[in-house]
C-alpha cells in the first residue's frame, strides 16, 4: 500500500483532534505538489470525493506564468477546471507538520471525468497499463541529489541567489563527521520520511561540498514517483524548517559537480520473479533485459526531455564529472549513459545515469519503460558493453547537449508519439519550447561582465 492511512484511520484521527488538516494535492508539469488545504472534517465528511482546480496547473513554467501555444488550455478557453480526484491508497500523516495529513490526486477533465492525458501521474499510468497487458511490473528506484545550504530560502532569494554558502566546506562523499554536521536536517528527513510511509533506506554525503543523497527502496513504478515528489517536497520543507535551503538545480555553479537522479529499473511477475535475469548468461541477463536496454538507448535522445527539462539541466553533462555523455551501456561503471547493476544476481538491473536532480519522476519513469517497450516489441539488439572512460569513447552516440536538441528529438520522436499520444508531447514540446524562448530573451550576469567593458 503506497500511503499509510486508510481513509477509516483518517476519520478517527480527525474525531480525535489529532489531525486537523489534509493537504490535496496534484504533481504538476514540474513535478511539484500543488493543491489545496482542506480543513480535516470538511475532507472526510465529502471533499474526499473530488474538489477542483484551474486547468492552468498543467500549463505554467516555474515561475507559474501562463504560457501561450498550449492546446490544452489558453486565455482565449477561459482557463476552465479540472477535476482533483484523490487516490485515497495514497493517504498519508505529514509527521514533519503537525496535525496534518496528505492525499495525491489523478487528474480529470471536468466534464468527461475521463484522465487529462498530459497530467504526469496519467502519462505513467498508461505505460504501466501498458506493461501489464504484457504480464509485467516496473520495479524501479530513483536517487534523489541535492545540495544543502547555511542560508534560508528567504535569505537567498534576498541576496539575489548571490554569496551562496553550501553547509559543508568540502567533498563529502561517504563522509560520516560532516554528514553529523548536517544531521539537524537529514535525520528529521529520514525519520518523518519513513513515518509518512516513504521506504526510506539511508541518506549519504554526495561528492561536493553540501551535497547530499537520498535513497528510497525499490518498489512499483508509480510508488517510486509518488515517494519521489513527496520526498523532494519534504526536503526542502524541513530545510526551510531547520534555517537552511535545499537546492535540486542540477548545476548552481560552475566550478562544482552537478546533481543528479539515476533511475534504476528491471521488469517482474506478477508472482515476484525478474525477468531480467538468466542464470545461464555470463552476466546474468535474460534476452528480455537485452531488448529492453537496446531500446533504452536507441531512443534516449527522444526522452532526453523528461531527464533533463531545463536549461540548467545540461550544465552538468561534462567530462569527468560523473555525469554521462554517451548513451552506450557498461557493466558497473559510472563513466556510461547505462550501467548494468547487480550483474549474475537475482538484483540485476540497468541504471540510467542520464537523469538530472530536477526531473519530474513520473515523466522520466514513463518515458523509460515506453523506450523499453519499444525495444521488446523490436526484439532489438543490444550492442556489446563498453569498458574503460566512457567520456573518451569515439563512435558512439552522444546524449543532446542543449535543451534546444533535446526539444527536436522529443517533438520528432514516432516512439513516444505512438506511446505518449500526438497532443501529449505536443503539450511537453511547448513546455520545452518556452524554456528557450525564455532562456533566449534574457541577458545574463555573465554576458555583462564579460562584455561590459571589453566588448
Amino acid at each position: 500500500m503506497p500511503g499509510n492511512l486508510t481513509f477509516e484511520a483518517l476519520t478517527t484521527a480527525v474525531e480525535q483532534g489529532e489531525i486537523d488538516t489534509v493537504l490535496v494535492c496534484l504533481v504538476d508539469m514540474q513535478g511539484r505538489l500543488m493543491g489545496k488545504r482542506f480543513l480535516a472534517q470538511h475532507f472526510v465528511d465529502g471533499a474526499w470525493e473530488e474538489t477542483h482546480c484551474c486547468n492552468y496547473l498543467l500549463a505554467t513554467d516555474l515561475e507559474m506564468y501562463t504560457v501561450e501555444g498550449y492546446a490544452a488550455t489558453s486565455w482565449q478557453a477561459g482557463y476552465g477546471d479540472y477535476v482533483m480526484k484523490p487516490d485515497l491508497t495514497t493517504l498519508r500523516r505529514v509527521p514533519w507538520l503537525e496535525g496534518t495529513a496528505m492525499v495525491l490526486c489523478d487528474v480529470l477533465d471536468h466534464h468527461t471525468h475521463a484522465p487529462v492525458p498530459h497530467s504526469p501521474r496519467a502519462i505513467l499510468q498508461r505505460q504501466i497499463a501498458r506493461l501489464t497487458d504484457m504480464g509485467y511490473t516496473a520495479m524501479m528506484a530513483t536517487e534523489l541529489e541535492f545540495f544543502l545550504f547555511e542560508k534560508s530560502f528567504d535569505d537567498m532569494r534576498r541576496g539575489g541567489y548571490r554569496d551562496m554558502t553550501p553547509i559543508s566546506g568540502y567533498n563529502e562523499d561517504y563522509h560520516i563527521l560532516q554528514t553529523t554536521k548536517e544531521e539537524s536536517v537529514m535525520r528529521p528527513l529520514r525519520n518523518h520520511l519513513y513515518a509518512a510511509g516513504i521506504p526510506v533506506e539511508n541518506s549519504k554525503g554526495e561528492a561536493e561540498a553540501g551535497q547530499e543523497e537520498l535513497n528510497i527502496r525499490y518498489g512499483p513504478a508509480l510508488d517510486c514517483a509518488d515517494f519521489h515528489s513527496i520526498a523532494k517536497h519534504a526536503t526542502k520543507e524541513i530545510a526551510w524548517q531547520q534555517g537552511h535551503s535545499a537546492t535540486f538545480l542540477p548545476k548552481w555553479h560552475k566550478d562544482r559537480v552537478g546533481s543528479s537522479s539515476h533511475v534504476h529499473q528491471s521488469l517482474w511477475t506478477a508472482d515476484g520473479d525478474n525477468v531480467f535475469q538468466d542464470s545461464s548468461d555470463d552476466l546474468g541477463m535474460s534476452d528480455l533485459m537485452r531488448h529492453y536496454m537496446a531500446g533504452l538507448i536507441k531512443y534516449a535522445p527522444d526522452y532526453t526531455y523528461f531527464l533533463a527539462p531545463y536549461i540548467n539541466s545540461y550544465k552538468r553533462f561534462q567530462k569527468g564529472s560523473f555525469a554521462p555523455t554517451k548513451t552506450v551501456w557498461s557493466v558497473d561503471n559510472r563513466t556510461a549513459g547505462f550501467r548494468l547493476c547487480g550483474a549474475g544476481t537475482k538484483a540485476v538491473r540497468v541504471e540510467c545515469r542520464i537523469g538530472g536532480s530536477d526531473l519530474n519522476p513520473y515523466l522520466a519513469l514513463a518515458a523509460q519503460i515506453a523506450a523499453g517497450i519499444a525495444g521488446i516489441q523490436e526484439a532489438l539488439e543490444l550492442a556489446p558493453p563498453t569498458s574503460g572512460d566512457v567520456y573518451e569513447t569515439r563512435n558512439a552516440a552522444e546524449i543532446p547537449q542543449t535543451l534546444r536538441d533535446a526539444t527536436e528529438t522529443l517533438r520528432g520522436s514516432a516512439m513516444l508519439r505512438a506511446a505518449f499520444g500526438e497532443d501529449v508531447i505536443d503539450h511537453y514540446a511547448r513546455a520545452a519550447e518556452w524554456e528557450v524562448e525564455e532562456f533566449d530573451s534574457t541577458v545574463t550576469d555573465y554576458e555583462i561582465a564579460r562584455g561590459f567593458e571589453k566588448a
